[in-house]
C-alpha cells in the first residue's frame, strides 16, 4: 500500500458495522460451562440489586416488616427467574434479564397510600390488603403489552423507529437512571468509592498491563470487585467502624441491616395468590397501565441495545413485538404470584453484556437459574442481597453508561454534518431530561405532580409518563424525525433508514433467521412477519 493510500485509509471515516466487532461470544455462540456458570452467577448478582431497591421501598408503605420485604424479594427473584427464561426461549431470543422495574413504584405506592389500607391496624392484614391490590391492577394492566405485543401492533409502531430516533430514545434508557449511580454511591462513599475505582481497574487498565491466554479481570471484575469490597464492608462492620454513626449511614454502610437475612426463611416456594385473592379498582389499573406502557417503550430501547452488545444484527420489529407480548405475560405473571411491581428488560445487564463482551443466550439463562434456586433457597439468597446499596450504586455507574453508550453507537448510521441531525438530537436529549427533572422537582417541592385533576388516578398517570426520560425523549425524537423535511431528498439517508430498511420485516434478511428464530421448529408455527 502507498503513503497516499494509507493516508487515505487512516483520515477516512470508520466503516459501518452492522454487527458490533469486538464481542468474544454472540448470542449463539457459548462459553465453556465452568465459564458460563460463573458468567450466570455474575448476572444474578447484578440483577439483585433493583431485586432489593423495590422491596426496600414499597414494602414499609404497605405495612409490611422485615419478614415480608424477604418474601417479596423471594417472590420477584422467582418471577424473573421464569420470565427471563421465557424471553430467552420464546421472545426476542435476546441474552435480556426480565427483571422488576423501577417505573412501577409510582402506581405501587399509589396503592400503597390508597385511603381503604389505611384503616387496617394491623400491619400484615393491611400489607396484604395493599398486595391483593397491587396484584389486581397489575395483571389487567398486562393485557395492554400482551395485545400490542401478540397482535403486531408494536411492530407496525417500531417500523417508523428510524436509527436517529433510536439514539436518544437507548441513551436515555441508561442516562435516565443517573440518580440510581452515583447519589446511591455517596450513600457510603467510603465503600463506594473504591468498588468504583476497582471496577474501572480491573475492566479497563489491569488487562492491558497484565496479559493471560484468556480474559479474566475484564471478564469477572463485577465479581472480583464486589468480593473485595463487600469482604472489606464486612471488616469495617465488624470492627465497630458504624457503632455510633447516624442511622441511615448504618443502613447504607453495614452489612448486617438489611433485614432481609433475619427476615427469609430456610427454604420457601412462591406460588400463584399467595397474598390471597386479587382486588380491582378502575384508578389504579390506569395508573398501572402507563408503568405498563413505559415498561415497554423502555424495553423496546434495552432490545436493541442487547442486540448491539450480542454482536446479531439489528432486531426486527417483529421480533420487538413478540418480545413485548412476552413482557406483558411476564408482568401478568407479577399480579399472579404478587411480586408488588410490574417487569422489564434490566438495564444494568444489558450494560454487563457490554463490560463482559459475552452475549452468549445460554448465559443468562443460567443465570435465570440462579434466580429460581436462590428464590427457593431464602437464607442463602438472602446472605447475597446484603450487599451495601452503595456498592450496587458504583455498578450502576458503569453498567447505566454502557447501555447509555450501545444507543449512541447508533449514530454511525446518521449523518452528523446535518442541521436537522443536529436539531432533532440536541433537542429531544434535551428535553428527555428537562421535562422528568421538572416533573420530579415539583413533586419534591409541592408534595403533588404539576398536573392535579380532580382525578387522581388521570394526575399520576401523566406522572408515570413525563417522569420517564426515555419515553419523552424516544416521541420527540421519533415525531422530529418522521415530520421535520420529511420529503427533502436526502431525509432518509440523513437519519439512517436505508440501513434498516431490510430489517423491517424478518424474512428480508438472511441472518435474522439465525438469531432471532424460534426453538424446536416453532417458527413454522409462529412464523415472524
Amino acid at each position: 500500500m502507498t503513503v497516499a493510500a494509507k493516508v487515505a485509509v487512516e483520515l477516512g471515516p470508520h466503516p459501518v458495522k452492522e454487527q458490533l466487532p469486538g464481542v468474544d461470544y454472540c448470542v449463539n455462540s457459548n462459553p465453556s460451562w465452568g465459564e458460563a456458570v460463573i458468567l450466570g452467577f455474575q448476572h444474578y448478582l447484578v440483577m439483585l440489586g433493583t431485586t432489593v431497591i423495590i422491596p426496600t421501598i414499597i414494602v414499609p408503605f404497605m405495612g409490611g416488616g422485615n419478614v415480608e420485604k424477604a418474601q417479596l424479594m423471594q417472590t420477584l427473584l422467582f418471577v424473573s427467574g421464569i420470565n427471563t427464561l421465557l424471553q430467552t426461549w420464546f421472545g426476542t431470543r435476546m441474552p435480556v434479564v426480565i427483571g422488576g422495574s423501577l417505573r412501577f413504584l409510582i402506581p405501587s405506592l399509589y396503592v400503597a397510600f390508597a385511603q381503604r389500607y389505611l384503616i387496617f391496624i394491623n400491619p400484615r392484614v393491611r400489607f396484604l390488603r395493599t398486595m391483593r391490590g397491587m396484584q389486581g391492577a397489575l395483571m389487567v394492566a398486562s393485557v395492554l403489552p400482551m395485545l400490542l405485543g401478540f397482535l403486531g401492533i408494536w411492530r407496525i409502531v417500531v417500523r417508523f423507529l428510524s436509527p436517529l430516533a433510536a439514539v436518544p430514545l437507548i441513551a436515555l434508557v441508561g442516562f435516565g437512571l443517573f440518580e440510581q449511580g452515583f447519589p446511591l454511591l455517596a450513600e457510603c462513599v467510603e465503600i463506594g468509592l473504591p468498588e468504583l475505582i476497582i471496577l474501572v481497574l480491573l475492566c479497563h487498565y489491569f488487562p492491558s498491563f497484565w496479559s493471560f491466554k484468556r480474559p479474566i479481570y475484564d471478564r469477572f471484575a463485577v465479581l472480583i470487585s464486589v468480593g473485595l469490597v463487600w469482604a472489606y464492608a464486612s471488616l469495617l462492620t465488624a470492627a465497630g467502624a458504624y457503632r455510633n454513626r447516624p442511622l441511615n449511614t448504618q443502613l447504607s454502610c453495614r452489612v448486617d441491616r438489611s433485614g432481609f437475612v433475619s427476615g427469609s426463611s430456610w427454604v420457601s416456594i412462591p406460588y400463584p395468590i399467595q397474598w390471597g385473592q386479587p382486588t380491582l379498582n378502575v384508578g389504579e389499573v390506569f395508573v398501572m397501565l402507563s408503568a405498563a406502557f413505559v415498561a415497554m417503550v423502555e424495553s423496546t430501547g434495552a432490545f436493541i441495545a442487547a442486540s448491539r452488545y450480542a454482536s446479531a444484527t439489528h432486531i426486527p420489529s417483529s421480533v420487538i413485538s413478540r418480545g413485548i407480548g412476552w413482557l406483558g405475560f411476564g408482568i401478568f405473571l407479577d399480579g399472579l404470584f404478587g411480586t408488588g411491581i410490574g417487569s422489564t428488560v434490566s438495564v444494568e445487564n444489558v450494560g454487563l453484556l457490554g463490560l463482559t463482551r459475552v452475549g452468549s443466550r445460554r448465559v443468562v439463562q443460567i443465570s435465570a437459574g440462579f434466580m429460581l434456586f436462590f428464590s427457593v433457597l431464602g437464607k442463602f439468597g438472602a446472605i447475597l442481597a446484603s450487599i451495601p446499596l452503595p456498592i450496587v450504586g458504583a455498578l450502576y455507574c458503569v453498567l447505566f453508561a454502557l447501555m447509555s453508550s450501545a444507543g449512541l453507537g447508533l449514530l454511525q448510521y446518521c449523518n452528523l454534518n446535518s442541521f436537522r441531525t443536529k436539531f432533532i438530537l440536541g433537542f429531544s436529549f434535551f428535553m428527555g431530561l428537562s421535562v422528568p427533572r421538572y416533573f420530579t422537582d415539583y413533586v419534591l417541592t409541592s408534595g403533588r405532580g404539576p398536573v392535579h385533576t380532580h382525578s387522581v388516578w388521570f394526575n399520576k398517570m401523566v406522572l408515570v409518563f413525563f417522569t420517564s426520560p426515555a419515553v419523552v425523549a424516544g416521541f420527540i425524537a421519533m415525531f422530529l424525525d418522521l415530520t421535520l423535511a420529511r420529503k427533502h431528498a436526502n431525509t432518509r439517508r440523513d437519519s439512517g433508514r436505508h440501513w434498516w430498511a431490510k430489517f423491517k420485516y424478518f424474512d428480508k434478511d438472511p441472518r435474522s433467521e439465525e438469531f432471532y428464530s424460534l426453538p424446536y421448529g416453532l417458527s413454522k408455527y409462529f412464523p415472524s412477519y
